[in-house]
């Protein structure tokens, strides 16, 4: 975010508050008018920070109808529709591309995925929805993930990029 896109208000009403706002694509930021410049700057920057935090947030929200949509074109392709499940992105999982949780069958991707290629995306995909059947990575499991053509192919990308192993932690 750049300085032209940041208004600084300062009040001498204010005496320890700090506040922003997000209106047509301006950040409002509210200071105490006593405040140190040095403070005022620290403030500033983290006020800047917790925004784009929380415009992130709404990003992945908004991405999430997407990832409902795809994960829901692999349940009627490999499960004949079956399966009943709910799944996010989420930036909090940064030694997983994928988690599920098969008693409230809840899935979560993480953000990381987004930036990979797109098979490789459908493979993290279909390998957590294959979790809502087989918890664990049994021979089972295995042989429906190896149903989507691209699978060995996508953990071998997983393994070259070093963040993950070939059977993702799930």
């Amino acid at each position: 975010m750049d300085a032209s896109q940041i208004t600084i208000m300062r009040s001498p009403r204010r005496k320890r508050t700090i506040q922003t706002k997000y209106v047509q694509g301006r950040l409002w930021i509210y200071l105490p008018a006593g405040m140190s410049s040095s403070e005022e700057a620290k403030w500033v920057d983290k006020m800047i920070q917790r925004n784009q935090r929380s415009e992130q947030k709404r990003t992945t929200r908004k991405s999430d109808t997407w990832l409902l949509h795809r994960a829901q074109i692999f349940n009627k392709r490999y499960f004949n529709g079956e399966l009943d499940f709910s799944i996010v992105y989420v930036s909090n999982q940064n030694s997983r591309f994928g988690s599920c949780t098969s008693a409230d069958k809840s899935i979560r991707i993480s953000e990381k995925v987004k930036t990979m290629p797109s098979w490789v995306q459908d493979y993290v995909i279909i390998h957590e929805l294959c979790h809502l059947l087989y918890p664990d990575h049994s021979k089972k499991f295995w042989e429906k993930v190896n149903e989507y053509p691209y699978a060995e192919r996508a953990k071998g990308y997983l393994i070259a990029i070093g963040s993950g192993e070939a059977e993702q932690k799930s």
